[in-house]
């Protein structure tokens, strides 16, 4: 009213200058109005040009003590300036993994970046508008829905990693994810990765000051997990919504619950006693640690594996292909002899994890196999496959990339295979072409062909160029086997009459797959010296110490290999006090090179080298070595059965997740998960992440076997108990 009577004033005639200061306060109150109602807000949606520079925003922990939860308020205000000096910061210096100057590997879901694309054009929109307070307002709280959704994972100094767990959903499934179970009744005072800008006296600058991984002021208490799957959750396979009472209670794509969970899975209803060892587990392992509602109803079709008192028994001369998986692996010789199991042929994946004696008898030839456990409401034959002690993990296969790098697996075999690989334009053969090595064999074994199944298939093999050598219906096994050879180069794809699929686009990276929906393109064989797949690698075991022209750092391979080799034989095998002979299945939780697993391999152990989805891609190297691995990103839980791994090894692990994950105690939880009873961690670290780390295994009570520190970084070696909290 004042203002009105003001203007009123001023339109009779007391002069220019009354008129002149009417309008200067005039100005400067809009200039203050729209100062106050435009920042921060608007500052953000105008750096939001590439959207893989944008730091994310500060993740809070689960639960947060109410005695600190006034003072982690006070610095809500300043996030959004905080993110934009940080964005500035990261595009004047990105680094990868602290030292390594590889490429982080980029794994990104197209449907993800549709989404922020459309999200950032809104944004730019509404800042052209930003005098008007009312879209100022929509826009602060479109900002805030931004936050929320990038805040579950950052990477500070790699390239950010987008996943999509919505991302091409299937008709009829859920969608939906699952609430956190059986939530730990955590304390923590404070706000896990806090970051606070403080002026540097000194310097005169700004500069970053983060808070611990782990808040040594948290006190634990523990809680079971209540799922439908009871002792063998795999918390981003089983579904634990109420929607999927009707449609089984495994999804078909990997789908994460909101929060990781924070309980602990309980033991099997009969208990668990300590696994047979290495080897004797090749024959029997105890029937109560893998029983299952199914496993009864199993094998009373099939003879490969019996019950016998308290153990499940798998007899040598008994195998699902009739005359013997050895008859079998010979006559696959025999029909290629450039099939040079253990020598010319090392890595294999095999798809479909049904009968483990064909892994078992290629372990004896000295070819690494790979087993793919599909899941579904049927047995899980994928956990007595671990149980055994061979390389197995689980994970749908339908929509989605499997977690690899192009071109790794020497050959891929598919036994009494019932996989529809002809259906939906092919997509499952497409990504198996993609993932086997160029010159790579395909082994397909079938006891019933159909004839439209087998045309439907020889037109989608034809129309990828693979060469047929051979095809035979063997008289004992009764199975009728054909094996497939990938193309070598990319001319005969010129020749082609049909171009259907197509191939893929120059830009379209065939590494890429975590949460990558598969594609019905056809990606071009390597012929760069850069890239890796161009030659065939040396034969085993010449291979394990080959360094390829395309691997970049030479250098660096060759000193992790040494390195490791030096810190397990002086170290590791003598000073833990573990007992290697009870060791079996190992997993490195952030592998370099696989120079860990290579120092092992006289143990006759298998390692699980998981490289981080936001580290170096260094898989493919550790799989042109004869090793195995897997891409993962450890703010979700890795796909496994609860007590798979013997030994779980964490180099630096979790000083190099900076504020990637919102909730990094939900990781040493999934270590619990996935480690056997009377399993062995082997921790080194900062001493101020083990520290609060060996009082969060103490809260699990595990025992603490050997700490040592020296020069502010330090060792843990822990044994998780049988008994549960």
């Amino acid at each position: 009213m004042a203002l009105a009577r003001f203007g009123r004033q001023v339109k009779r005639q007391h002069g220019v200058c009354v008129k002149m200061t009417a309008v200067a306060i005039l100005g400067l109150c809009f200039i203050f109005v729209w100062s106050m109602f435009s920042s921060p807000s608007n500052s953000v949606t105008v750096q939001r040009e590439s959207f893989d520079d944008i730091a994310e925003p500060v993740a809070s922990s689960t639960i947060v003590s109410k005695s600190k939860g006034k003072d982690i308020e006070k610095h809500d205000a300043n996030d959004n300036k905080k993110k934009v000096e940080s964005s500035l910061k990261k595009k004047d210096e990105k680094k990868v993994n602290g030292s390594l100057p590889l490429p982080a590997h980029e794994h990104k879901s197209g449907k993800k970046n549709e989404k922020h694309v459309s999200k950032r054009k809104k944004d730019e929109d509404k800042s052209k508008l930003s005098n008007e307070v009312s879209k100022e307002n929509q826009e602060n709280q479109e900002q805030e829905e931004s936050q929320g959704e990038e805040a579950e994972k950052e990477n500070e100094d790699e390239e950010e990693v987008v996943v999509d767990d919505k991302e091409e959903g299937l008709d009829g499934e859920s969608e939906e994810k699952g609430e956190m179970e059986g939530d730990a009744d955590v304390d923590e005072s404070v706000d896990q990765e806090t970051q606070e800008m403080v002026e540097n006296e000194n310097e005169g600058k700004k500069r970053q000051i983060k808070g611990p991984v782990f808040d040594p002021k948290a006190h634990y208490s523990w809680n079971q997990c209540s799922t439908r799957s009871k002792h063998n959750y795999i918390p981003c396979i089983d579904v634990e919504s109420g929607f999927t009472r009707l449609h089984g209670y495994r999804h078909r794509e990997r789908t994460c619950p909101k929060a990781p969970p924070m309980c602990l899975v309980p033991l099997p209803h009969d208990g668990y006693d300590s696994p047979v060892h290495w080897p004797e587990s090749k024959l029997k392992v105890l029937y109560k640690n893998v029983a299952h509602p199914k496993l009864a109803a199993y094998m009373k079709n099939h003879n490969w594996l019996i019950k016998s008192g308290e153990y499940l028994m798998f007899p040598q001369n008994q195998s699902e292909f009739k005359g013997g998986v050895v008859h079998y692996l010979e006559s696959i010789e025999e029909m290629v002899p450039d099939i040079e199991w253990g020598k010319n042929i090392r890595v294999v994946l095999d798809a479909g994890c049904s009968d483990s004696s064909f892994v078992a008898s290629l372990l004896d030839k000295d070819v690494l196999t790979l087993s793919l456990g599909l899941k579904d409401d049927l047995v899980d034959l994928a956990q007595v496959s671990l149980e055994r002690g061979f390389a197995t993990f689980v994970s749908p296969f339908a929509r989605r990339r499997l977690p690899f790098p192009s071109g790794v697996f020497d050959a891929i075999h598919c036994g009494r295979c019932t996989i529809p690989w002809h259906a939906h334009e092919g997509k499952l053969l497409l990504e198996i072409n993609r993932i086997l090595r160029p010159g790579g064999y395909f082994i397909l074994s079938t006891k019933h062909d159909s004839i439209e199944e087998e045309n439907a298939m020889n037109t989608l093999t034809s129309s990828i160029c693979w060469n047929i050598l051979a095809h035979k219906t063997d008289d004992v096994s009764e199975v009728g086997v054909k094996i497939y050879q990938k193309p070598e180069s990319n001319d005969i794809y010129v020749l082609r009459r049909r171009i259907n699929p197509p191939l893929c686009k120059e830009n379209e990276n065939p590494d890429a797959s975590w949460y990558i929906p598969m594609k019905t393109c056809l990606h071009t064989v390597p012929s760069a010296i850069e890239q890796h797949g161009t030659e065939w690698p040396e034969e085993w075991p010449k291979r394990l110490e080959t360094y390829p022209d395309w691997l970049n750092n030479k250098e660096k391979a060759i000193d992790d290999t040494k390195h490791w080799k030096d810190i397990v034989d002086k170290s590791y095998l003598t000073g833990l006090g573990i007992v290697w002979s009870t060791i079996r299945n190992v997993m490195d939780m952030k592998a370099t090179y696989g120079g860990f697993a290579a120092a092992l391999l006289q143990q006759k152990i298998w390692v699980m080298n998981v490289v981080p989805v936001h580290a170096p891609d260094t898989l493919p190297f550790i799989f042109e070595r004869g090793l195995v691995g897997i891409y993962h990103d450890w703010c979700e839980p890795f796909g496994t059965y609860p007590r798979s791994y013997d030994l779980l090894h964490a180099d630096h692990f979790f000083s190099r997740l900076k504020n990637r994950c919102k909730h990094p105690v939900s990781i040493v939880v999934e270590m619990d998960r996935i480690l056997r009873p009377g399993g062995w961690v082997v921790v080194r670290d900062k001493v101020e992440i083990l520290d609060p780390l060996e009082a969060i295994l103490r809260s699990l009570r595990w025992e603490i076997r050997m700490t040592y520190s020296q020069n502010k970084e330090g060792i843990i070696c822990a044994q998780k108990t049988i008994w549960r909290p």
